[in-house]
């Protein structure tokens, strides 16, 4: 179950937001925050915040309640998502440290897609501090298989199946590429329409190969290469790596 508020001083924004989330069938408890002060009032642990930036309500506005949450010591922080209708403030959002921007309106398919790669960073965290490993779970013919994410390179497209290059072998699984990278988003980079990167063994790249630190380079598609870039440092500064 993951715990997600909204913090939005538009009642509409808000119910959309809320309709979303619902849309992606994800056990999850929602609660919606007018203002910052309301959302500081409630000790409720949250996962996942989506917060507006321009906060037209008397009060803090959605930047210096996130300085704010980031400055906490106090117990686990959630995964920053800012909801804006101006892009000048995207830098400002990841220098406190938000996972991701949307912009008003809010776009279906983008949301899907963010929210996707959130809730993957999330249950992460939550395994994370249980002690336990992220893992993924692949069907083969009539047997199941669960590998640690960490035992993985890279995952590579072929005939309508997936090979999984691992530390001790392979594994072939009749999944689709696509599928798996949108439930590893986050911890994997679709370098290619091939390659599904681990982005914990990346080495180095330039902008036609990648460079894993088993030795093996992959080819980067030009239209994933920017993307790539961003989402490596990205992980970088988070932290994530196995």
């Amino acid at each position: 179950m993951i715990k997600i508020a909204i913090c939005d001083d538009e009642t509409q924004t808000r119910a959309y937001l809320t309709a979303l989330i619902r849309a992606q069938s994800r056990p999850c408890e929602i609660a919606g925050y007018a203002r910052a002060e309301d959302y500081l009032a409630d000790s409720r642990e949250i996962d996942l915040l989506f917060l507006d930036i321009e906060l037209n309500a008397d009060g803090q506005d959605g930047m210096a309640l996130a300085k704010r949450i980031r400055e906490s010591t106090g117990g686990p922080q959630p995964v920053i998502i800012f909801v804006t209708g101006h892009e000048r403030y995207v830098f400002d959002a990841f220098d406190v440290g938000a996972f991701q921007y949307l912009l008003k309106p809010v776009d279906e398919e983008k949301f899907a897609e963010v929210f996707a790669r959130a809730v993957a960073q999330v249950c992460a965290a939550q395994l994370e501090a249980k002690g336990e490993k992220p893992a993924l779970t692949l069907q083969f013919a009539s047997a199941t298989k669960t590998i640690p994410l960490e035992n993985i390179f890279y995952i590579e497209s072929s005939n309508h199946k997936v090979i999984l290059h691992l530390t001790d072998g392979e594994f072939v699984s009749y999944t689709k590429i696509g599928d798996l990278e949108t439930e590893l988003q986050g911890q994997f980079f679709r370098v290619h329409k091939g390659y599904l990167v681990n982005l914990s063994y990346v080495d180095g790249y330039t902008k036609t190969e990648v460079s894993l630190t088993n030795g093996e380079k992959l080819l980067i598609s030009k239209y994933k290469y920017r993307d790539f870039v961003k989402a490596h440092l990205h992980f970088l500064k988070k932290g994530v790596g196995l």
